[in-house]
């Protein structure tokens, strides 16, 4: 058996977030899990063509599995527009209210390191709440 490193635990974790966030946002949006509404341009995407975009840029473990801070985005937005990040903040403060964006701004400034059971238990719940959403 392969030895478990952070950084492939963490990759595994990674791949059931991007995909729990974004059934989370299809069914949201549209009330199925297949297609959904980018956050930032509102238009409508197949599941597969959306990407878990942050809110806060940089990936970092603070704000790495930031489930308000991570949405489904579109590739042009995520990735050609840089997230987007003007309507992006609008949204953030739509949906969680006024300050919100601010809040998650310091997240994304604490330093945290995770473990592999931290990750591996992160990545069972999500692998949890990914099946309850296929279900629908």
């Amino acid at each position: 058996m392969k030895h478990k490193t952070l950084s492939s635990v963490k990759k595994r974790v990674w791949l059931a977030f991007s995909k729990y966030i974004r059934l989370r946002d299809c069914f949201e949006t549209t009330g199925c899990t297949s297609f959904g509404l980018c956050i930032t341009c509102q238009k409508r995407y197949h599941f597969k063509l959306l990407q878990a975009g942050h809110f806060i840029p940089g990936r970092h473990n603070a704000n790495l599995f930031s489930e308000k801070g991570v949405h489904a985005q579109c590739y042009n937005c995520n990735i050609n527009l840089r997230g987007n990040s003007l309507v992006y903040r609008r949204k953030i403060i739509e949906l969680y209210g006024d300050g919100y964006d601010e809040v998650l701004e310091k997240e994304a400034q604490e330093i945290k390191k995770f473990t592999i059971p931290e990750l591996e238990e992160m990545e069972a719940n999500l692998k949890e709440r990914i099946k309850e959403l296929e279900g629908k």
